[in-house]
């Protein structure tokens, strides 16, 4: 039988605080949830679940430590530093 390990990563507080204060520039409020690592026992196998940042009813996925974050899925990327911008443009 395989066991899976999970164990939650807290979010980095500089990420936490650049989020905040992008958030307060767009009059939103963000919901963080903490992202985790899934290691499967007794292999070497393991995954990193980023944290989910919902904005405006989109989900956001971002990495500690990166300067990228994600749109809805890992396919579709933006600077961090942009994120205000697109959140301007979401009604």
């Amino acid at each position: 039988m395989i066991n899976v390990i999970k164990q939650e990563i807290d979010m980095e507080e500089s990420l936490k605080r650049r989020l905040d204060i992008i958030c307060d520039f767009c009059n939103t409020t963000p919901k963080i949830i903490n992202g985790s690592i899934r290691k499967i026992d007794k292999t070497n196998l393991s995954y990193i679940e980023p944290h989910r940042i919902i904005i405006k009813n989109i989900t956001f996925l971002a990495f500690n430590y990166s300067t990228d974050i994600y749109i809805k899925n890992l396919k579709n990327k933006i600077k961090l530093s942009e994120l205000q911008d697109f959140i301007s443009k979401i009604k």
